[in-house]
């Protein structure tokens, strides 16, 4: 089979090596998936760089999030059988950018007919994470409202989508215009070019000083320290992330000061603590995605070979919504 492959660390347009090498033999509790669609991911690009906080030994193919059909399974399979479309986490080092990965059962879930290959690969990790930090942590309520950074991106824009499916009001804010025009379409009651205007001050005037109730936040550093200076009393800011490459640290004499709360959300740990409860959130996630009140919006389509420069392309910022490998064979 063809595979993309991490040989050595660096930037993804560097190091990401097309390869050819056997199909994997599932071993047990895991599937064989012949890969219809690969979303890319931030963590993709972190772990083809050595910054992720896992690190894969090299060398292993990227790509943790898949759309496949099981074509083999290996002993104590029960969740799944050959012939299903499912979704989930790859289990690396096969990872999904290749014509076949493989998938541990426990992280494997049905795919709803109601999206095509490519919006179902994009449905377990932004789509979980934004739904466990929102309702199971945040507790959001309907007619709360909800800032969303980095509201054009994979995180981001599934952030904004389950927000308004829970009933709240949603501001976005992005760095530039057509990422602006992205959010508004995917249903943002306001938006801010971070680059034009002050996200704090649109913030207290959409609220009538009152502040954001939750505050989803996958960039980090000032941009965590600047959504302090917005959160509402009972406030719950929600740390997803550090996309700006800067780990912030909390002053937690102003979180007392503002009654406000601190949440954050490692969604992966789930699988394993409490692996129900992903299952509980896929259900739920599904019956959304077949009311049409979630819609995983993919921006960009790329055949095999796109990969390197759409992963690059990704950690350069230059993308919005999520981009996504459709297998349709090298070069064509």
């Amino acid at each position: 089979m063809k595979s993309w492959s991490v040989t050595q660390l660096g930037e993804p347009i560097d190091v990401v090596q097309l390869v050819e090498g056997d199909v994997p033999e599932p071993g047990a509790g895991q599937v064989l998936v012949r890969v219809l669609a690969g979303a890319a991911n931030f963590p993709d690009v972190l772990m083809c760089r050595g910054k992720y906080q896992v690190r894969p030994d090299l060398p292993f193919t990227p790509g943790r999030e898949v759309c496949g059909e099981v074509v083999a399974v290996g002993p104590d399979v029960v969740r799944a059988a050959v012939g299903d479309r499912v979704l989930g986490l790859t289990t690396l080092p096969y990872g999904g950018f290749a014509e076949y990965a493989l998938m541990d059962q426990s992280t494997t879930h049905p795919a709803p007919a109601s999206l095509d290959d490519a919006q179902a690969s994009c449905l377990f990790i932004g789509y979980q994470t934004g739904w466990f930090g929102l309702h199971r942590l945040a507790r959001i309520r309907e007619g709360e409202t909800l800032l969303v950074h980095a509201a054009a991106g994979g995180v981001g824009s599934a952030a904004i989508q389950l927000g308004k499916a829970a009933g709240a009001r949603v501001v976005g804010v992005v760095g530039g215009e057509e990422k602006a025009a992205y959010a508004r379409q995917l249903g943002a009651d306001v938006v801010v070019d971070r680059r034009q205007d002050d996200f704090v001050g649109v913030v207290k005037d959409f609220t009538e000083g009152r502040g954001a109730d939750v505050i989803y936040d996958p960039v980090g550093g000032d941009v965590y320290h600047r959504s302090t200076k917005c959160i509402a009393f009972e406030g719950r800011i929600l740390v997803v992330g550090f996309a700006g490459g800067e780990i912030q640290t909390a002053a937690l004499n102003h979180a007392l000061v503002k009654n406000y709360s601190i949440l954050g959300i490692h969604w992966g740990l789930y699988n394993t603590k409490n692996p129900g409860a992903v299952d509980r959130c896929h259900q739920e996630l599904c019956t959304l995605a077949d009311s049409g009140a979630i819609d995983p919006f993919v921006s960009q389509r790329v055949s095999m070979d796109g990969v390197p420069a759409a992963l690059q392309s990704l950690g350069d910022g230059k993308t919005v919504g999520r981009v996504v490998m459709e297998h349709n064979g090298i070069g064509r």
